[in-house]
């Protein structure tokens, strides 16, 4: 019976068809994926099923539906052998869903997507208009899209705090020759709202007075946490620049991509990320890949507001100075590497298999970076199967 289960689908949303003895094209998915932190730090399961199904030759529709599943424990924000702990633990679960219908207008395709995702503390409601546009007899495509996103935010201890995201896209992908494709993308954000992480903190040594037993007193050091104070507003630009190229002689294509992105944090980063896609017969490719990415800090990253003047609030806002720990907001290398497989099975399946190895480290001084403990590498597995009719 399960091997009916998409053509049961397609019939009940396609009735007209149906009635014509005709099936629309469609496609499925299912991947699962593990990350393993060294150390048994994070664990993260994630499996996800998609599906696409053409209802005419000029409207499909789309839908996505994703968990992860999170454990292990996280570095808080306060520095190793200090009084305060390293890492926190964690456990949580995260579903989501999209859907996407998608109509072409002439020379236009436009789709519309909506998506939903909830956590124990976190609640994301998104909706994305996009709009392809193919040119000089579709050698030249043109994309623009425009992305909202209403997150909520349950803060411990503070109750809720909602957050704002709009992203503005738009690229071009323009065909050189039989052999040759290069892309161009450009992405404008800006998040407004609470933009903490709400389990991350920053430490800070005090003191405080205690009788020294003959009339004095002698301050003793005491190290306490607070929240981290990000700005409550954050202004992104991401530029995306990509090649690829078939070569012939080896039945293989390289794909090279550029990415720089800077933000209002003061993050400027630069991610370089090549691929050679060698097929192997008819039915099998492999495709080793590598990808290194660099960071300078955020301008409020430190590692303690010892100099912080006056009490840091219990329930920062983005207000007065701003401050943030988190490794992920230092100066950092990482670099990554693996392997893609992809075998067609049949006509209607392939299945696909993937590893890859993720590593980072502090760079730029100890007042740019986190204890390298901090830091994790980590093991990525993942697995897929497709059908398409």
């Amino acid at each position: 019976m399960s091997s009916r289960c998409p053509l049961l689908i397609a019939s009940f949303l396609a009735p007209a068809l149906r009635a014509h003895g005709e099936l629309p094209p469609q496609e499925y998915e299912y991947g699962f994926q593990l990350y393993q932190e060294d150390d048994n730090r994070i664990r993260v399961e994630a499996e996800y099923l998609r599906a696409r199904m053409e209802l005419n030759p000029e409207t499909a529709i789309r839908f996505q539906y994703l968990r992860d599943a999170v454990s292990g424990s996280s570095p808080t924000g306060a520095l190793p052998g200090s009084a305060q702990p390293f890492l926190s633990p964690l456990e949580d679960v995260r579903r989501g869903i999209l859907g996407a219908i998608s109509r072409q207008f002439g020379d236009h395709r436009a789709e519309i997507e909506f998506s939903c995702s909830e956590e124990d503390d976190y609640v994301s409601r998104g909706i994305a208009l996009t709009d392809t546009l193919e040119l000089n007899q579709k050698n030249t495509t043109l994309r623009f899209g425009l992305n909202y996103l209403d997150d909520t935010v349950l803060v411990p201890g503070l109750g809720d705090r909602d957050k704002r995201t709009t992203d503005f896209f738009a690229g071009v992908s323009q065909l050189l020759d039989a052999n040759t494709v290069l892309t161009a993308n450009l992405t404008l954000g800006h998040a407004q709202g609470y933009l903490n992480d709400p389990y991350k903190l920053v430490q800070r040594t005090e003191f405080i007075s205690l009788p020294d037993g003959s009339g004095g007193t002698i301050d003793v050091p005491v190290v306490k946490v607070y929240r981290e104070n990000r700005p409550d507003s954050r202004f992104r630009q991401v530029l995306q620049l990509g090649a690829r190229h078939y070569i012939e002689p080896a039945d293989a294509a390289i794909d090279g991509i550029l990415r720089l992105s800077h933000d209002s944090f003061g993050v400027f980063s630069q991610t370089v990320q090549v691929e050679w896609r060698q097929q192997i017969g008819k039915k099998f490719q492999a495709v080793p890949f590598v990808r290194y990415y660099h960071q300078n800090e955020a301008d409020f990253f430190t590692n303690t507001i010892d100099a912080f003047p006056g009490t840091p609030s219990s329930n920062p806002n983005g207000s007065g100075p701003n401050y943030s720990a988190d490794y992920r907001l230092s100066s950092f290398d990482s670099i990554s590497g693996g392997l893609r497989l992809s075998y067609q099975i049949t006509a209607n399946f392939s299945a696909t298999a993937a590893y890859e190895r993720y590593v980072m480290d502090g760079t730029g001084g100890n007042s740019a970076t986190s204890p390298d403990p901090a830091y994790p590498a980590a093991d990525i597995w993942t697995f897929g199967i497709q059908a398409a009719f």
